[in-house]
């Protein structure tokens, strides 16, 4: 493509919130971490190292029943609160400004599992209600 030889309307979205399609019976619960899918659809967050993490639901979705795309939804990135995990995977406070992992759509861990886990997003605070990850 040539560079601009005159004004362009140039089309901008806001990047703090994105609408995914979820796929047909899929449902996310508001609050939870939200993952895309190989398949480019919203799931809720899981130990499936092939999805990648996005941020969190701002509404509870249910697909049940539908087809693939029927229902879309939003997405917000952030920093937010989640569970941290337990025994040899509890993150602490050195940890902080590195990646953490996916257990499930509410919890957190240090390690990656041998490769099962994908990224959540990195450590921003670890407190004792939890850690708080940016997406």
């Amino acid at each position: 493509m040539a560079a601009l030889t005159a004004a362009r309307s140039t089309p901008a979205a806001q990047g703090d919130i994105r609408r995914v399609p979820l796929p047909a019976n899929g449902k996310i619960f508001q609050g939870g971490m939200v993952q895309v899918t190989a398949a480019g659809y919203a799931a809720a967050a899981s130990a499936t190292a092939a999805n990648v993490t996005i941020g969190r639901a701002e509404e509870t979705v249910d697909n049940t029943g539908g087809a693939n795309g029927a229902v879309s939804i939003d997405v917000r990135r952030g920093i937010f609160r989640f569970a941290n995990s337990s025994a040899g995977d509890l993150i602490a406070r050195t940890e902080i400004g590195k990646q953490v992992y996916v257990v499930d759509d509410q919890t957190v861990a240090k390690t990656n599992n041998a490769g099962a886990r994908p990224v959540a997003g990195i450590c921003y605070d670890v407190d004792a209600a939890g850690v708080w990850v940016e997406f």
